[in-house]
């Protein structure tokens, strides 16, 4: 019977990106598309500084609704900025190891440096995440805020964002995983691909990255005293994101100018990034639960 389910399972077909009637965009205008990946984008952050403002006038708040405006306005610049700069530099070596990305000038406009070349897409989690880092930074210091418990209540947001961008990922058919005969497998239309079936590698992302650490970070801020031990929020998620970014890579096919690099370690340029998000989770969730609680609400609001 289970030879049987076996050979009925591996002769089925695969499901065809192309027969799902996807798109890229929502409308577009004449030469003007409104892309579901810059939707992603602006929901994300829209989402982000909504429930922050929420999350303050929460008891133990650590900062004011004038701090929520700061992050929004720097939090989005490190984003893209950061998340730029970190492909450039992570993911555009190739077998060289040098970052063309920073040295590719071809063209006779400035517009042709890759670098600036936002609309051909390339983003790096790790580099957003130093960029969000470097604007909790300065805003804590121009504010006079505890930068931890800062990155508690931004952590608290980030995985929104991740959802909605995988998703948007895989509306574009871009980001795709590697060769797999699961029934679920899909062929999709990037020439790169294949007609190959592979693993749609795009919604295990959402689904472990964004829904599920949203999940869990939610019900720790508002069904839990998570919020009052300064690090466990931030911990809980760089942990989470680091172990589920690890296993992801298991199925995300990899960037075809570091395939090479993946062979000769024997794992992606993702999932070595994400060994030290792992251990800094590790790290400082530890810290979190070893320590005191801080006050309650009245007073950390008093001093934002």
């Amino acid at each position: 019977m289970l030879s049987l389910l076996a050979a009925s399972t591996q002769a089925a077909d695969p499901i065809y990106w192309s027969d799902l009637g996807l798109r890229p965009y929502l409308f577009e205008i004449g030469a003007f598309q409104l892309r579901f990946y810059s939707l992603a984008y602006l929901i994300g952050v829209i989402f982000a500084y909504w429930h922050l403002s929420k999350m303050i006038k929460a008891p133990g708040a650590p900062m004011a609704q004038r701090h929520a405006e700061d992050l929004f306005f720097y939090c989005t610049l490190g984003v893209i900025i950061g998340g730029r700069l970190g492909y450039a530099a992570f993911y555009t070596g190739g077998e060289t190891g040098i970052p063309s990305a920073f040295t590719d000038f071809s063209g006779d406009r400035l517009v042709s440096w890759q670098l600036l070349r936002l609309w051909d897409g390339g983003m790096s989690f790790h580099g957003g995440v130093i960029g969000v880092l470097a604007a909790i930074a300065w805003v804590s210091r121009r504010g006079n805020l505890s930068f931890l418990r800062v990155c508690d209540y931004i952590a608290v947001n980030v995985p929104m964002g991740m959802f909605l961008g995988r998703l948007a990922n895989f509306n574009n058919g871009e980001l795709w995983g590697r060769a797999a005969d699961v029934p679920w497998a899909m062929v999709f239309p990037d020439p790169r691909a294949g007609e190959i079936a592979r693993h749609p590698s795009q919604l295990y992302q959402a689904g472990l990255e964004g829904l599920a650490l949203l999940i869990v970070l939610m019900l720790l801020f508002w069904k839990t005293n998570a919020r009052y031990r300064p690090g466990l929020l931030v911990g809980v998620f760089t942990l989470g994101m680091g172990i589920a970014r690890f296993v992801n890579e298991f199925f995300r096919e990899p960037d075809a100018q570091l395939a090479d690099f993946a062979a000769r370690t024997g794992l992606s340029m993702g999932q070595w990034l994400t060994i030290p998000l792992i251990l800094i989770g590790l790290i400082v969730t530890a810290y979190a639960v070893t320590r005191k609680p801080v006050g309650t609400g009245s007073a950390a609001q008093a001093r934002a």
